[in-house]
């Protein structure tokens, strides 16, 4: 995994603090990811003030080719007046990808890049060579290809977070969006994340308004070991988050153990004790970014 982090590319002291995403999550644990079209530039601001962990701005799927570059431009201007966000660019073999780049290349408020369809390690390292090796790309696995080229994806030079278009991947390969049918691609992009040394992955969003399908789909996202998810809409976040983050009931074990750990001198006991410290170390730490008390 690169060194680099988003908090890299932060803008200066003297741009519009309004416009920066209202709270300041690290994208290593980001749980809520908000797709948001870049040819909406009135949402811009009110994305960027939402529990979204992280705000995507769309120049991809959600933007028509015919305004490819006026969708660029709102993203870039934006930014230059002081927001902050991550951008989806087009994928590697599009006539727009080498446009994308090239115009968010020094762009201040650029957290990162999303690459969207990516398919081959080669495609993660040259955009982030393209962008000055400054800026962290999370490689958007959609296809086929992209899945079983996976491990290699997640040990690209530049990869920073792996995450999955679950849509773009049925219709790739005719698959059901059930929990079973999803199971292989998600554990596939976990698997891989853990061999390229990467935060957990980044699942794909759910379709619709029905916040029960919405949580009970977050918790599968977290039964499978992914740490984020994408989402279309702002009133997906706060369920998104709530899911996501450890339960009040999790940080109490965590607490009394970690108590429990020191008071004997943090002596491992038997072959359970380091696995347990381990996930009491992990949910003490998200509890702590999340500010989740115990109950």
């Amino acid at each position: 995994m690169t060194s680099l982090t988003a908090a890299d590319s932060s803008p200066s002291a003297s741009s519009d603090s309004s416009l920066r995403p209202a709270r300041q999550v690290n994208p290593e644990i980001a749980r809520s990811w908000l797709l948001v079209n870049a040819m909406r530039v009135e949402t811009f601001s009110e994305a960027a003030a939402s529990r979204a962990d992280a705000i995507i701005l769309d120049i991809e799927d959600a933007v028509d080719p015919s305004h490819k570059d006026e969708a660029r431009e709102n993203v870039v201007q934006w930014m230059q007046a002081g927001g902050q966000a991550w951008v989806r660019v087009n994928d590697a073999t599009s006539p727009f990808w080498a446009d994308d780049l090239a115009g968010l290349r020094g762009t201040p408020g650029l957290l990162g890049v999303v690459l969207a369809k990516t398919e081959s390690a080669d495609q993660v390292t040259e955009s982030f060579h393209r962008m000055d090796g400054k800026v962290p790309v999370v490689p958007l696995v959609e296809s086929a290809v992209g899945i079983e080229e996976a491990n290699n994806i997640a040990k690209a030079q530049g990869a920073f977070r792996l995450a999955f278009g679950s849509g773009d991947f049925r219709r790739d390969t005719g698959m059901a969006a059930t929990p079973e049918a999803m199971a292989y691609p998600r554990a596939k992009l976990v698997v891989a994340s853990r061999v390229g040394n990467l935060p957990g992955p980044i699942d794909g969003p759910t379709v619709g308004t029905n916040h029960p399908i919405l949580r009970e789909q977050s918790a599968i996202t977290v039964m499978m070991g992914m740490t984020g998810k994408l989402c279309l809409a702002i009133d997906q976040t706060a369920v998104i988050n709530e899911v996501i983050s450890p339960t009040p009931s999790d940080v109490a074990w965590a607490s009394d153990f970690m108590r429990d750990f020191e008071a004997n001198g943090r002596v491992i006991r038997d072959g359970s004790d380091l696995p347990r410290l381990g996930r009491a170390e992990k949910i003490m730490k998200l509890a702590t970014a999340f500010g989740v008390q115990p109950a």
